[in-house]
């Protein structure tokens, strides 16, 4: 006797003529297929999308930088003149800058009588502060007004993906334009690095941070008032990562195919229990009617 290898068949196949089309039958088929062409294209949408998984680590994630991070400032202060604005870096580490001018620009305000500062500088990874302040001017003025508006203060490379919502610029739009115009503030920085790897495994570096002001008034060992803008830092030991992630191709197929069975095996059994009912209920009546 011949092998047969039909005889693996495990989707035996009904003749046609021993088969029999309701309504209820179309009716729920059409449904199931409108049914599992949704959920097929939510999938979809979810598989082409990418997700952004955050953790934390501790561990200094940019050991190339060389110890050092970036930092970019933009302050207005409409009341005191560009040639009295200065910025001065200081640090655990011992660097004291006085008047730092690399990579930075006054603009004047209010026809010369305010200025903006912009500028880009480095800091050591060590607690320490800088701060915008008339410390670097030849004569200090009898009242200068620390009156601002901060633009913008960040630290490390700028992250711009839409799905990260962070305190990557929290002093941003700061305004301490009502205040005393002889206060100093102090802005307490507690820095947190933070890492961002795309799909590809290239990795971004940049730095979030959380803030703490207070205002006050400062006097020198002369009896002045000498007002400054501080900017005091420390870093957190925490690290932020965010990875994208991206939906394994093996879990797209599974999902879809447990919709496509699992949907049709639901049908199948409420179009049997209908299609029994409905006949045991035509066997009832035909019953009474004898």
């Amino acid at each position: 006797m011949p092998f047969d290898v039909r005889r693996f068949d495990i989707y035996r196949k009904v003749p046609k003529d021993l088969t029999q089309p309701t309504y209820t039958g179309a009716f729920i088929s059409i449904l199931c297929c409108v049914f599992i062409l949704f959920l097929f294209l939510s999938e979809l949408t979810g598989f082409i999308a990418t997700e952004i998984v955050n953790e934390l680590y501790v561990d200094d994630p940019d050991k190339d930088s060389g110890g050092k991070i970036d930092v970019s400032l933009n302050i207005s202060l409409p009341n005191l003149h560009c040639d009295l604005v200065g910025l001065d870096i200081q640090d655990e580490m011992g660097r004291h800058e006085v008047g730092h001018i690399d990579n930075s620009m006054k603009i004047p305000l209010n026809q010369g009588d305010g200025c903006r500062f912009e500028g880009e500088f480095t800091i050591n990874k060590v607690p320490g502060n800088f701060h915008v302040s008339t410390h670097s001017a030849t004569a200090q003025p009898q009242n200068p007004d620390m009156t601002h508006t901060i633009h913008k203060l960040a630290f490390g490379e700028k992250l711009q993906v839409q799905k990260v919502q962070g305190a990557f610029n929290a002093l941003g739009g700061a305004d301490k334009l009502s205040s005393n115009p002889l206060a100093s503030h102090d802005y307490i920085l507690k820095i947190v690095p933070t890492v961002y790897e795309d799909l590809s495994g290239k990795q971004r570096f940049s730095y979030q941070y959380t803030v703490a002001n207070k205002e006050y008034v400062a006097y020198s060992h002369t009896g002045r008032i000498i007002p400054a803008i501080w900017f005091r830092y420390d870093l957190s030991p925490i690290t932020v990562k965010y990875t994208e992630r991206r939906q394994p191709f093996y879990r797209f197929i599974t999902t879809i195919c447990a919709i496509v069975g699992g949907t049709f095996t639901v049908a199948g059994i409420i179009d049997s229990c209908i299609f029994t009912a409905s006949e045991a209920w035509k066997k009832i009546q035909i019953g009474k009617m004898s």
